[in-house]
């Protein structure tokens, strides 16, 4: 995921193969979003920001690891529906075996449901970054920081489904209870996401 070519991510993407699906892609929306960050940070400098650079520079500090973390989550996003398939493929003829695959199955699919919530949890950190540039980063770029929110937003929205979609196979009520949980923070995250745009907005068409 970090050294292939966008072209070759997207053709995976669009195969017929497990992975990279959704949950990668919500990684590289909140990956996306970091980047256009940490570029209003450092193009938010000199003199006129100088009462602010330690916030900007700490915020584009934050941004720079978000992005990192970001690809990590895609790469994990992928082995974890590596491991679902894996385990849907175990044999069950025996009772021991199909024993042994459920519990597979189930292990897998809460790591598959867990990798997109942390997706959205470093994403709800990006929009947090978004509403602190806004007012103070450097107006020429501001369109950039919509951007960022909005690339924050798809990804809580596409990683948010991905838990979902997941929580209907996960029968363990403590795995289900921790993805529910999750998942319930992102109705106010998005909306704030749309309040960095619109202020964004409003901001660039006076």
């Amino acid at each position: 995921m970090r050294t292939e070519t966008i072209e070759h991510y997207l053709h995976e993407l669009g195969a017929r193969v497990p992975a990279p699906g959704g949950g990668a892609a919500a990684a590289l929306h909140a990956a996306q979003a970091a980047a256009l960050l940490s570029m209003v940070a450092r193009y938010s400098d000199g003199e006129k920001y100088a009462e602010q650079a330690e916030t900007l520079q700490e915020a584009c500090e934050a941004a720079d690891e978000l992005r990192g973390l970001c690809l990590d989550l895609a790469e994990q996003d992928a082995e974890a529906f590596g491991a679902v398939a894996a385990a849907y493929a175990l044999p069950k003829q025996t009772a021991e075996e199909k024993q042994q695959r459920s519990s597979a199955i189930a292990a897998a699919l809460a790591e598959a449901g867990r990798v997109p919530a942390r997706v959205a949890a470093l994403a709800a950190q990006l929009v947090e970054l978004a509403e602190l540039l806004r007012p103070i980063g450097n107006p020429n770029v501001i369109s950039d920081v919509a951007a960022a929110a909005v690339a924050a937003r798809a990804a809580i929205s596409t990683a948010r489904v991905n838990v979902e979609i997941n929580l209907a196979g996960i029968t363990d009520p403590d795995v289900h209870a921790e993805l529910d949980e999750a998942i319930v923070k992102t109705d106010d995250t998005l909306l704030r996401a749309d309040s960095v745009t619109s202020a964004v907005r409003e901001q660039i068409l006076r």
